[in-house]
């Protein structure tokens, strides 16, 4: 995965801003927690600037895209992280464990330094998805079920937990596969797309993109999801995890 996102993540500042209602629940599962570290972290998003935070991200690209004020960060992987037994009050995974190369020996990773909690936003796989990975792409779900792991796997590798759903907003600045559910025609840009890991993992994207944009034009999108323009949130299947 670090071969993908030293090619997809050259625009990850652009398009994944973190949004502010899900880091508001990210700091409610890190409440009183002052050590963290931050395991698949990317260019920072969600990072607490009220304590003490190291990142742990296997990307140089992404390591680079940092900005200068945010947490000192480590080139390693979940796998094999660089620290002491609970050295941490808790380790946190952000939408990254469905690209770790063993995501069990991440996990044990993640237990072995936090000293309190482990803490991860993931998707669940017995979820349906929606529309574009139902009509559009299906592959994305045929993919996806294959790398997540579901949650009676987490629990048995992590122990008790406490699953909490993440409804995603209309207006989502973090633009994840999910985050456009409202916002249809932004899957048709390139750029958007760029920045969202499946889609690197996807042979082609022209059959579904093109079916898309027809869809769009001709009224079918609407006919079919026209409802979900007065929500202003939806499940999508994130879920946001933590052991108790």
């Amino acid at each position: 995965m670090t071969e993908l996102y030293d090619s997809i993540g050259k625009d990850y500042r652009r398009f994944r801003r973190p949004d502010p209602r899900i880091g508001l629940a990210l700091v409610r599962a890190l409440d009183g927690l002052g050590r963290v570290v931050n395991v698949g972290a990317g260019t920072g998003s969600y990072e607490p600037r009220d304590r003490f935070v190291v990142a742990v991200e296997p990307s140089m690209v992404m390591i680079r895209q940092r900005s200068e004020n945010a947490a000192p960060s480590v080139q390693a992987s979940a796998s094999n992280l660089p620290f002491q037994d609970g050295c941490f009050d808790a380790s946190l995974a952000i939408l990254t464990i469905h690209h770790w190369r063993d995501w069990r020996r991440g996990l044990r990773e993640l237990a072995r330094t936090a000293r309190r909690r482990v803490v991860l936003l993931t998707w669940d796989p017995s979820t349906e998805g929606f529309w574009l990975v139902q009509d559009y792409f299906p592959e994305i779900l045929t993919i996806d079920r294959g790398i997540f792991p579901g949650l009676e796997a987490l629990r048995q590798e992590l122990g008790r937990i406490r699953t909490v759903s993440v409804p995603i907003p209309h207006d989502c600045s973090d633009g994840f596969l999910g985050a456009y559910w409202r916002r249809p025609h932004l899957y048709l840009k390139p750029s958007v797309r760029s920045a969202i890991s499946t889609f690197g993992r996807l042979s082609g994207v022209e059959s579904g993109i093109g079916r898309l944009r027809r869809d769009l034009k001709s009224g079918v999108w609407h006919r079919r999801y026209g409802h979900l323009l007065s929500r202003n949130n939806l499940d999508l299947g994130y879920r946001l995890v933590t052991t108790i």
